[in-house]
């Protein structure tokens, strides 16, 4: 049997009564909480949070099954049994009870051995509820972490392929929906097998690592999302950001990289690791899905390979805009781009 003492709240008009059930339970090893009211019954319990509550079903200001009704209905916390006291031994009585929110019923004069049975009944089911709320948390952590790990890469922490398929499908239609502009941008680490070639596949995982990390110090608004797209592919989707607002976040990863310079021993463009990257920028149309986004950033990021690389070209709805180098971080070479349409 149970033998943990609990916080018990006693409310109870008639002294008498009171004192002989507070006095059986600190027997118990109880510690007891008294009232008399159903207005003092309330403060306590929302102040004190007791572990069970003997509950009087006739106060004096109210009825004490308006008593359980309140605390069922507002209770924040932990749940707590309630056995109703009586001096009416009735079916309808326990009836109300039981619907008001009470747990079990005991009728005056209490017995000892009932109530002290009773208790032990009650702190068993609460012990069981106590157990159960921890292995649902417990559920819940799991599930998220479970969450997590199918959405997110593993090697780099952003989001993964699956990831950015849901976030970009969303983004699409809320771009859509709200006709604000969505930009897209794709970008690939430059001659990453000639840099695992020559230092080794732990050295790429550490470069991968630091291109999320660079990615993660770009993307500061709450709903700027990157992703590991494949590879040493990554996409960042911007919500809410027009053109320019994308040159400016693919100006800030070029600086990034540049600062870093992370050296790259079989580079033709750089003696550091470089990026490429295509960008497209405006308001989804009504055929436009994901797979029509990425494609056409795919379609930049192989332009910008081929004007040399270390680069990003910008593509507006398909629109060649003209791209942004690296070694020049503050020019863009062709026309700047007009917010979207």
């Amino acid at each position: 049997m149970p033998t943990a003492s609990l916080r018990i709240l006693v409310v109870e008009d008639q002294p008498l009564l009171l004192a002989r059930i507070s006095q059986l339970l600190q027997a118990e090893g109880h510690r007891v909480l008294e009232a008399t009211s159903f207005h003092q019954g309330w403060r306590l319990f929302d102040e004190q949070r007791p572990d069970m509550l003997l509950l009087d079903m006739s106060l004096p200001d109210d009825s004490g099954l308006e008593l359980a009704r309140r605390i069922r209905a507002g209770s924040r916390g932990p749940w707590a049994p309630i056995i109703f006291l009586s001096h009416l031994d009735s079916e309808d009585d326990l009836a109300a009870a039981i619907e008001a929110g009470g747990d079990d019923y005991l009728v005056h004069p209490v017995s000892p051995l009932v109530l002290k049975a009773k208790v032990h009944a009650m702190q068993r089911l609460l012990e069981a509820r106590r157990e159960l709320t921890a292995a649902a948390t417990a559920l819940q952590h799991a599930n998220e972490q479970l969450s997590r790990q199918i959405m997110h890469d593993q090697l780099t922490g952003l989001g993964n392929r699956k990831g950015l398929d849901d976030r970009l499908a969303r983004y699409i239609g809320d771009a859509r929906r709200e006709q604000r502009p969505l930009s897209l941008i794709l970008c690939d680490v430059d001659f990453f097998k000639r840099y695992n070639d020559r230092l080794g596949h732990l050295e790429g995982d550490q470069c991968l690592q630091q291109i999320a990390q660079i990615l993660k110090q770009v993307c500061r608004r709450p709903l700027d999302y990157a992703a590991r797209y494949g590879g040493e592919e990554f996409v960042l989707l911007l919500p809410h950001t027009p053109p320019e607002g994308a040159l400016s976040f693919a100006l800030a990863l070029l600086h990034h990289v540049e600062r870093d310079s992370l050296y790259h021993p079989d580079s033709p463009v750089a003696g550091h690791v470089t990026l490429s990257g295509g960008m497209l920028s405006g308001i989804p149309g009504e055929q436009e899905d994901s797979t029509h986004w990425l494609q056409h950033a795919d379609e930049a990021l192989y332009a910008a390979k081929q004007r040399g690389r270390g680069r990003f070209v910008s593509l507006q709805h398909g629109h060649d805009t003209g791209d942004l180098v690296a070694r020049r971080l503050h020019a863009v070479a062709g026309t700047r781009p007009d917010r979207a349409a």
